[in-house]
C-alpha cells in the first residue's frame, strides 16, 4: 500500500481508508482505580462493582471492582484517534455489536487495534465519506476485553 498523505494533524481522508487493513495502535494504558473512580463519578454511575472494594471482594464473584466498561469502550476508540482521524473526523455516527467479553481490572494494560471494514460515499455531501470500523481492545495477556463496530463521517482530501 502506498503511504496515505495525512491531514495536517495526522488523520486519514476518506480515499485512504482500504477495506481489510487493520491498524495495531501505538498507544497502551494501564488502567487504574482512579480512572474507575473518577469515570464513575463523573457519570454519576454509583454501581459498587466499579468503586466499592469491600463490595467487590465479598459479594461478587470478581473479588475486586471492574473497570467502567463505558470508560474501556472509550479508551479503545481514543487509542486509535492520533493514528487514523484526527482533524478529518467530522462526527461519529454511531456504534453497534459493542460486547465486552473479558472483565477489564484495576492495573490492566490495554492495547487496541482497528479494522476497516468497509466505506461508502455520503449521500448528502459530495465532501465526505462514511468508514466503518472495528475496533478491539486486548489486555496485557492478549485476551479480547472490548470491541465495537463504529460508523465514522470523514472528509475527503481537498481538492487543490
Amino acid at each position: 500500500m502506498k503511504e496515505a498523505v495525512r491531514h495536517p494533524r495526522g488523520g486519514l481522508y476518506f480515499e485512504d481508508f482500504e477495506a481489510g487493513r487493520t491498524y495495531e495502535h501505538r498507544y497502551y494504558r494501564t488502567v487504574t482505580q482512579m480512572d474507575n473512580m473518577l469515570f464513575s463519578n463523573m457519570t454519576l454511575n454509583p454501581q459498587p462493582l466499579h468503586v466499592d472494594r469491600h463490595f467487590c471482594a465479598t459479594e461478587t464473584e470478581w473479588g475486586q471492582p471492574l473497570m467502567n466498561s463505558l470508560f474501556t469502550l472509550g479508551l479503545m476508540i481514543g487509542m486509535s484517534v492520533s493514528d487514523i482521524s484526527t482533524g478529518t473526523t467530522i462526527a461519529n455516527l454511531g456504534m453497534q455489536e459493542t460486547r465486552f467479553p473479558h472483565p477489564v481490572f484495576e492495573n490492566d494494560t490495554l492495547h487496541a487495534t482497528t479494522e476497516i471494514i468497509g466505506k461508502r460515499d455520503s449521500k448528502s455531501r459530495p465532501d465526505a465519506g462514511i468508514v466503518e470500523l472495528l475496533h478491539r481492545c486486548f489486555n496485557q495477556d492478549g485476551k479480547l476485553v472490548a470491541e465495537c463496530r463504529r460508523q465514522v463521517f470523514i472528509r475527503k482530501r481537498p481538492v487543490t
